[in-house]
């Protein structure tokens, strides 16, 4: 059986196909199976499957006869695969050669770690104008990130481990934009993130994909994603939450009660993640102690100087 299987969805892919096929098959890892699971594509995606495929025994081709969506696209991918961990692919990006190989052996030396990604490039159709992008890399803070509404793990650029994916159900079926989103925040129960410090993922940013829907539509979908995780941890999620949560993210300024009651939301959000075991004791005083970085710089200008004259006041007094 090979170590890693890596699964790609292809829906009328034809374009950019080639190119995400070599950037797979060039790896410096080589014990993997890629399966395609072309998605009823009505283009010239299936034939270009083939002609890899009759080059590389590794290449395993799955095809469903209409288009299902991507979240089903995956979800047969990781049931037909025989690897121990599962590399997820879009067939529009590129995997830079020491993709697999990085991200394997930080899974083999940290059996804590379910899921791992890594930092990305973005980069235009033609690959120029590339931008890298860091992301956290510790379990507690890509957390913090998703649940306030950020993009903190990178779901085409994933390996995770097969029985872990399998033990939630996968992806799902419904969820056909932020499939990745709504995945992670029930996995994020299960087993805990990394992502690692590298770049080796490429994401190419084209008119043909998914996430050129309308800004306010992907916006709906992602915070319908946050208000069912909201639901699962407390049994109710408040619009007012949501709408302190988002502020906190693009540190919007608060008043002094708004503040207090977003402080009153992140403690009963920390309470409950500690209880869903979405983290672990030993995560809180990180993540307090930037939850209070956070809120402190949401403060108005003037109450920023008085909480800074009282520290420094009393730190000289204390001294003296």
């Amino acid at each position: 059986m090979p170590v890693i299987t890596v699964v790609m969805p292809v829906y009328n892919g034809e374009e950019y196909l080639a190119e995400a096929f070599e950037s797979i098959l060039n790896q410096t890892f080589t014990d993997f199976e890629f399966i395609i699971v072309d998605d009823g594509s009505e283009d010239g995606s299936a034939e270009i499957i083939r002609a890899f495929a009759a080059r590389d025994q590794r290449i395993r081709l799955l095809q469903h006869e209409r288009n299902r969506g991507e979240p089903s696209a995956r979800n047969s991918g990781i049931a037909a695969a025989t690897g121990q961990y599962i590399a997820a692919m879009d067939c529009d990006d590129i995997s830079l050669p020491q993709r697999l190989e990085k991200q394997v052996n930080h899974l083999q030396s940290h059996p804590n770690i379910g899921v791992v990604g890594t930092f990305l490039h973005t980069a235009s159709a033609d690959m120029t104008g590339r931008q890298i992008y860091a992301l956290p890399q510790q379990h507690a803070f890509i957390v913090l990130e998703s649940v306030l509404g950020s993009t903190a793990v990178v779901g085409p650029a994933i390996m995770a481990r097969c029985n872990v994916l399998r033990s939630v159900g996968g992806y799902a079926s419904a969820q056909h934009f932020a499939c990745d989103k709504e995945l992670f925040s029930r996995l994020f129960g299960t087993t805990r993130f990394a992502n690692l410090p590298i770049d080796s993922y490429v994401y190419r940013q084209h008119q043909g994909q998914m996430t050129q829907m309308p800004a306010e539509e992907q916006k709906a979908v992602t915070t319908e994603v946050r208000r069912r995780w909201l639901t699962r941890l407390w049994g109710e999620a408040p619009p007012a939450t949501i709408d302190r949560l988002n502020g906190l993210r693009v540190g919007t300024k608060l008043g002094w009660r708004e503040r207090r009651l977003l402080r009153q939301d992140l403690e009963r959000l920390l309470d409950a993640m500690v209880a869903n075991q979405e983290l672990v004791t030993s995560d809180l005083p990180l993540l307090k102690a930037e939850l209070n970085r956070r809120l402190e710089s949401m403060t108005p200008r003037r109450w920023q100087m008085f909480l800074h004259w009282r520290r420094h006041h009393f730190s000289v007094r204390a001294r003296s």
